[in-house]
């Protein structure tokens, strides 16, 4: 993944930064783009590897209409309330939509550290609870910008 973010880079994130934080926030917003053009931004529960963000959506949502038809696709993450609070991380990239659609369950090692990290994050359980309207979004960024306004106080 390339960093691309040319100015602000004393407030990015470090990797261990940009880590802690998308394992630990808990909604992203999603901008995607319909046939017509119009854009959408929808908000989302997700889970970071470490490498990639993974989208739990409902298969007959707005969102996964648009990423059917165009992969491409912008992610915030962000926090805080008074200016110098501020945080968070664009991610963009194109997706690619992991397993069956809707999800059951069917063994899919690929989905086993997204689920178990999902699980823990939102449920506190160990298993996933597949119900039939939801399916895995992967996003591999091709860039991450990210910004830390607590960072301006050492300036």
């Amino acid at each position: 993944m390339a960093v691309t973010q040319r100015r602000g880079r004393k407030i990015m994130m470090s990797p261990g930064e940009l880590d802690e934080f998308l394992a630990t926030e808990r909604t992203c917003r999603v901008a995607t783009v319909s046939r017509d053009g119009a854009p959408h931004v929808s908000a989302l529960w997700f889970a970071w590897d470490g490498t990639s963000l993974w989208l739990f959506s409902l298969t007959r949502s707005k969102r996964w209409a648009d990423l059917r038809g165009d992969q491409r696709v912008a992610v915030v993450i962000d926090s805080g309330e008074e200016y110098g609070e501020l945080r968070g991380a664009e991610l963009t990239g194109t997706v690619d939509f992991v397993a069956e659609s809707p999800r059951m369950g069917e063994p899919c090692p690929e989905l086993d550290a997204p689920e178990r990290l999902f699980n823990q994050k939102y449920f506190g359980l160990d298993t996933m609870p597949y119900d039939g309207r939801h399916a895995w979004i992967r996003l591999t960024p091709d860039a991450i910008a990210s910004w830390d306004f607590r960072k301006l106080a050492d300036l």
